[in-house]
């Protein structure tokens, strides 16, 4: 028999099983709770045990949400950069066509196709490189118009943003020399997850860690960023950015 109960703003799933003790778990990727119980334990006696394990409970749904944000990229196909492939900046697909020429290399973006130009026989990893400049040229160019919006929103002053390709993070910040990192592939997703992890790293100027009062500032100054995070994951657990 399943049931639910609510403690706080934690929703806890109980179910009746053949055990001895209470036994609670929090399970990914959202931080889902569960106490499987004796049957001949009351629903008071499961909620005066859930409630004496509230800080538990919510100690470890940070921890179990926060490693989701975190979780690398999943692996995309293998690209060629060449005819046919598709690519996703800021969350729509183009067909990439290659053009050879003896000309400096480029991308742009013509209709639903991106046009990458190279010289004659350039090599897979270069033609790569190019399109990742590109990319990374976008998040430089959509970041500042943010900055210009969530400083004095937030009342912080970001020194320096940098553009990187990163394995295992979508962003980073370095509060004591106020910075932050953000992922090249950033360029991919659809603007609002770019403009969510700009606010998610610009919150940790006035709380580096994440605490009680991270999520808090989170939640009043971006009520919808859960949404947002979610969408992110969904979107990579898919392998929608960059899909040859």
């Amino acid at each position: 028999m399943e049931s639910e109960i609510t403690v706080g703003d934690v929703t806890v799933e109980v179910v009746r099983k053949k055990v001895k003790n209470l036994n609670l778990t929090v399970h990914p990727p959202h931080g889902h709770v569960r106490i499987s119980a004796p049957r001949r334990v009351s629903m008071k006696a499961i909620r005066a045990f859930a409630i004496s394990k509230l800080d538990w409970i919510e100690k470890h749904q940070v921890r179990i949400r926060e490693q989701a944000l975190k979780a690398p990229p999943e692996p995309t196909p293998e690209c060629e950069y060449i005819d046919g492939e598709t690519h996703h900046v800021w969350g729509k697909p183009y067909r990439l066509a290659l053009f050879e020429r003896d000309r400096p290399p480029s991308v742009r973006l013509n209709g639903d196709h991106m046009h990458l130009q190279v010289r004659p026989r350039t090599s897979r990893d270069n033609r790569q490189a190019v399109v990742e400049d590109w990319y990374r040229e976008q998040i430089r160019s959509a970041v500042p118009p943010l900055l210009a919006v969530w400083d004095p929103r937030l009342g912080v002053k970001l020194e320096r943003f940098y553009v990187r390709r990163m394995k295992t993070r979508w962003g980073t910040c370095n509060p004591r020399a106020r910075t932050i990192r953000l992922n090249t592939e950033l360029a991919a997703k659809p603007p609002e997850l770019l403009e969510y992890i700009v606010v998610h790293e610009l919150v940790h100027l006035l709380e580096p860690t994440h605490n009680a009062r991270f999520y808090s500032l989170m939640d009043g100054y971006m009520p919808d960023w859960k949404v947002h995070r979610a969408a992110l994951n969904r979107a990579t657990a898919r392998g929608e950015e960059r899909s040859c």
